[in-house]
């Protein structure tokens, strides 16, 4: 007898060992109709796999979240069935599900075109149309092995004989068409739909690695249905409207060149924007008891040999050889030189906790092919602070920062905040017991804070477990900002300690937080969520005050001088053109106000105020224009 209990808690038995299919026929021909997978214990599994013991199952249909990695990753199996179909001579190699769909990589001599990439979605919608039963088979290495070899697959050859030797080599038919793979996959290529597109070609080395062979990697997207499709391809549609880099120049913000790669040229208007935002991160750290430091650009090896950053992080470390045989850094991160900070005199337990902030000014190496604008370079400034303390104050300083943060966010518009748990690391510093304790402590300030938080299995720091705080902006897209980890581990390693009220010496807790992450990538986040539209606390120029006549230029000078006394940033615009012209101009460079004058206005003494984005105009007095504008342009937080 098997007892298989489902998700709803209730029990079915059966006499012998039954398949997720068999289960979901007997829940309801309905389900058994929708049904994509089966779990079983937790683990998916083909809906055809035989569960022949007492087991917890639920089974998989479209609605589950999970179901898109699977069906994802079936697009790229008929993308590759596809693929070889039409071009006998390609080769396939690797074909995963991605965060938004799927690619599959192929050795061929002749490169893809556009023009192939719809042949190849038009048979993809054959393949889904036959209905092809997926099954899966178990080989021997010798079989699997002779099988690619003979078929001309060499890359599929080389990996099977290279799995391990105890390994199960599953082989998934489709049809005619078969390829390696661990599954799970669907039940048949007609539940996969029809709701997927081939977006891009690119190239892509064999593993990944440079000295290996150039392939061709063949970039999809696949979704539940075609309402979310086309939800997901107007979202991209609507990214490209809004890219930072785009509006980065009509704004003239900032800009990238080749002599400083990685590393931004702010504009005037970029550098206000930029200043306002530090302006309001320290306003707010200063209100939060924080107190602000500088450490240098430059430290020795010997430091970053001793906090475990050089053996974990030097491929992504600048360095510099100078005299005297001596190897300097430039810092990636700040937390060794804060410890350096923290170790002058001795402190006490009264002192803690001690929350050190710096906007530290920081370099990484990034591969070229890596950087992107704004949102991943080699120079940048991270809001970072240390908070030194004790374990008994892990909690209520968790608990301090995550309230801060969620603030901060509200402050410039995000209210959706996901929080992702990060745990130990492969790659990492320190005794597990130490990483029990961690993890443990940060588990407890989680739940005493009230955060809802997601595994995020393995991605914590080498020091020590972190949250991460993930943001979503106007368009539905995901930006992992914020982090805090506790770390037991530096403290040790580099001697940090206080005096403790027993009078002995005690090593601190060191808390690393930010809560922007960096300026540069937070502010291309800001330009791309508001499409450049900023509130007007942020705008770089706040106010255009614009002449109809030239009779009035005299008038808009008083106006600009009236608007500036109070705090807004305001530029005037006398030009001899027409009013509609400037309207426009200053409507692509996202002015949120325009202040319009003639000389009627300047004989009463009022401005006619425009909106950005809006039609009309309101009639204001001078003085309500500047009082209104003057509240709306504060700066929140006090």
């Amino acid at each position: 007898m098997v007892a298989i209990t489902l998700p709803d808690g209730s029990t079915r038995n059966y006499p012998g060992p039954v398949s997720g299919a068999d289960i979901a026929m007997d829940i309801g021909p309905g389900l058994a109709k929708a049904a994509l997978a089966v779990r079983v214990e937790g683990v998916m599994r083909d809906l055809s796999s035989v569960i022949d013991g007492d087991a917890n199952v639920s089974i998989v249909t479209a609605k589950d979240a999970d179901a898109l990695e699977l069906l994802r990753h079936d697009a790229a199996h008929v993308m590759a069935e596809a693929v070889q179909e039409l071009f006998p001579d390609a080769q396939v190699t690797f074909g995963p599900a991605t965060e938004n769909g799927f690619y599959y990589d192929f050795a061929r001599a002749t490169p893809f075109t556009p023009d192939d990439l719809e042949r190849i979605e038009t048979r993809m919608k054959e393949i889904v149309e036959r209905n092809e039963t997926i099954v899966r088979e178990v080989w021997s290495r010798e079989r699997a092995t002779t099988f690619f070899k003979d078929k001309g697959e060499a890359y599929k050859a080389e990996w099977v004989a290279e799995l391990p030797g105890d390994a199960e080599i599953s082989i998934y038919r489709q049809g005619d068409w078969l390829d390696l793979c661990r599954g799970p996959h669907l039940p048949s290529t007609g539940k996969l739909g029809k709701a997927f597109k081939l977006m891009k070609l690119a190239g892509a080395y064999w593993r990944g690695d440079a000295r290996n062979a150039m392939l061709q990697r063949i970039y999809g997207t696949c979704w539940p249905d075609e309402k979310a499709l086309k939800g997901y391809l107007l979202q991209l549609e609507e990214a490209e409207k809004r890219d930072h880099r785009r509006l980065g120049r009509e704004m003239d913000l900032f800009h990238l060149q080749e002599e400083a790669i990685g590393s931004v040229f702010w504009h005037p208007n970029g550098w206000i924007l930029y200043r306002a935002i530090e302006t309001y991160m320290r306003r707010r750290l200063e209100a939060n008891g924080y107190v602000e430091v500088r450490t240098p650009q430059l430290v020795d090896r010997s430091l970053w040999e001793a906090s475990g950053h050089w053996e974990k992080f030097r491929e992504n470390m600048f360095t510099v050889e100078v005299e005297e045989d001596k190897t300097l850094c430039i810092k990636p991160m700040n937390c060794p030189c804060h410890v350096q900070i923290f170790r002058q005199g001795i402190k006490s337990y009264r002192d803690l906790p001690l929350r050190m902030a710096e906007f530290g000014s920081c370099h990484r190496y990034e591969p070229s092919g890596a950087l992107h604008g704004l949102m991943r370079v080699r120079g940048f400034t991270q809001d970072d602070a240390h908070i030194f303390c004790t374990e008994d104050q892990i909690t209520s300083e968790t608990k301090a920062f995550c309230d801060l943060l969620m603030d901060v966010y509200r402050d410039f518009g995000f209210t959706d905040v996901r929080v992702k748990f990060s745990d130990r690391p492969a790659k990492r510093a320190g005794s597990d017991d130490v990483w029990d304790k961690a993890e443990r402590a940060l588990t407890d300030a989680t739940t005493a804070a009230g955060l809802e938080t997601t595994l995020n299995p393995g991605e914590g720091a080498f020091y020590g477990p972190k949250l991460e705080f993930v943001l979503r902006d106007a368009i539905g897209r995901d930006w992992q900002c914020g982090t805090l980890q506790v770390d037991f581990v530096l403290p040790e390693r580099l001697n940090a300690a206080y005096v403790g009220e027993d009078g002995e010496k005690h090593r601190p807790v060191m808390l690393h937080r930010a809560i922007l992450g960096s300026f540069e990538r937070f502010i291309g986040i800001l330009i791309e969520s508001y499409a450049g539209k900023f509130p007007l606390w942020l705008a770089p120029v706040q106010a255009v005050v614009a002449t109809i006549v030239s009779e009035a230029d005299a008038y808009a000078g008083q106006v600009a001088e009236r608007l500036r006394a109070a705090g807004i940033r305001t530029a005037v615009d006398t030009r001899n053109e027409k009013i509609n012209l400037k309207v426009r101009e200053h409507s692509l460079t996202k002015v949120p106000v325009m202040l319009v004058v003639g000389k009627r206005e300047a004989e009463q003494a009022t401005v006619a105020v425009r909106r950005l984005g809006g039609q009309e105009q309101e009639l204001l007095a001078l003085d309500t224009a500047v009082a209104t504008l003057a509240r709306e342009a504060a700066m929140p937080g006090g």
